[in-house]
């Protein structure tokens, strides 16, 4: 009885291990990793998301400005008024870490830094990318 039963059984499973390695699933990257998710968001995407309810869409600062806020500055115009050049530390420092907190007030900008890592939960390595697609974008629509 054992004769018969074995090449059946050997057969059975040689099909379902053939089948489990075949379709096995792949493998993803452990959640805890730092390495940044794929397709992050351009800088005009996430500028359109943010920024332009304050800063509008042209970055001139004309957005529908939410009370107790003030109108927010031209963003256009950022290198002009640095001399010509683009600050772009300045500006990677300002959507970090926000703009300095006025006594006894509410901030004027957002940390965008913070607000990524414990909204949206990111990591450092793609926080900084977000940082630095705004940054480039903003950078890219400076009038001369």
């Amino acid at each position: 009885m054992l004769t018969r039963i074995l090449p059946s059984a050997l057969l059975l499973c040689g099909l379902f291990g053939t089948g489990f390695i075949v379709h096995a699933a792949p493998q993803h990257q452990p959640a805890d990793s730092s390495a940044p998710r794929p397709n992050a968001p351009s800088g005009v995407q996430l500028f359109k998301k943010h920024c332009a309810v304050c800063h509008g869409d042209d970055l001139k600062g004309v957005g529908p400005v939410p009370e107790p806020y003030k109108v927010p500055p031209d963003l256009s115009t950022l290198a002009r008024r640095h001399g010509g050049k683009f600050p772009d530390s300045y500006v990677e420092d300002v959507l970090l870490n926000g703009a300095t907190i006025p006594a006894h007030g509410l901030a004027q900008m957002p940390a965008w830094g913070t607000d990524f890592r414990e909204m949206d939960g990111l990591k450092g390595t793609e926080v900084k990318l977000r940082i630095a697609n705004l940054t480039n974008y903003i950078k890219s629509r400076q009038v001369k």
